[in-house]
């Protein structure tokens, strides 16, 4: 199966930054692509951690939803849009940094809330997404039919989930094969570790590892990392694209998959 990361450097324009999804996500269709991949925060990067809050949807209702939809739809591909502020019934001050996967159809057809909240302050830079974001607490593995007759069992997760390999553990006991990591890493964290936790999480699991990501100098003056990447069961970096927007594409192998867990059977061990 063909997949495309959407890697963007959004702005603190939303439409500005749903039109440049449209734009990757029409390249990833030109190039025969069945899923994409949008990153955390495509739809957002403000000048303030609050500023999620003035754009909160509601589940199921609002016009970057709806927008959502008909771009899958229009194109003809499984789109997965990691993350936007999904308002909390109740909370004013709180949203779910939430993934949402729209099938080839146009149809909302899964959901997850990222379950592990960024937080880091090295003297110089400092972050705390639990001001503004309340975490969630349910894995969520989904499944996409695809033209090579294999419907492939895809785990959901998001940035900071990378530094928490129990969480990918439990989305392969549910049987993911293809493991999701929308992301937003900063420039100092992901020049340290972001390589090495992707090839970890795919080494672990004898999984694919998709992370689409944030990548450059932002208008609010934030800088990511970028450095979207495709990771093959065996740990072995498939494709990687450094900083600015790019569709990073690769072919997606099952067989290759259950080759490596035939020949290092990883979940037979009783402590798996």
């Amino acid at each position: 199966m063909k997949a495309a990361l959407l890697q963007m450097v959004s702005t603190t324009d939303v439409a500005t930054n749903l039109d440049t999804a449209e734009r990757l996500l029409a390249q990833a269709a030109q190039a025969g692509a069945e899923l994409a991949v949008l990153p955390e925060y495509f739809c957002l990067l403000g000048q303030h951690d609050t500023d999620k809050l003035a754009i909160a949807e509601a589940f199921g209702d609002g016009p970057m939803q709806q927008r959502l939809a008909a771009m899958a739809k229009t194109y003809g591909v499984c789109l997965v849009a990691g993350t936007l502020p999904i308002a909390v019934p109740g909370d004013s001050s709180h949203v779910r940094n939430t993934t949402l996967v729209y099938s080839a159809q146009g149809e909302c057809v899964a959901r997850y809330d990222k379950i592990h909240l960024f937080c880091f302050d090295n003297g110089r830079e400092s972050y705390d997404e639990s001001v503004v974001l309340q975490a969630g607490d349910t894995p969520v593995v989904m499944e996409l039919p695809s033209k090579d007759g294999h419907t492939w069992r895809i785990g959901l997760s998001v940035c900071y989930d990378l530094r928490f390999p129990q969480l990918y553990r439990q989305l392969v006991q549910q049987g993911a094969e293809l493991l999701l990591a929308p992301s937003a890493f900063t420039y100092t964290t992901g020049s340290a570790h972001w390589e090495v936790l992707l090839r970890a999480r795919a080494i672990d699991n004898l999984a694919w590892v998709g992370a689409a990501a944030q990548g450059g100098k932002h208008s609010n003056g934030r800088r990511t990392w970028g450095h979207s990447m495709w990771v093959d069961p065996w740990g072995q970096v498939q494709a990687v694209h450094e900083e600015g927007e790019a569709c990073v594409l690769t072919e997606l192998s099952i067989d290759q998959l259950r080759e490596r867990r035939q020949q290092l059977p990883l979940r037979r061990s009783p402590l798996s």
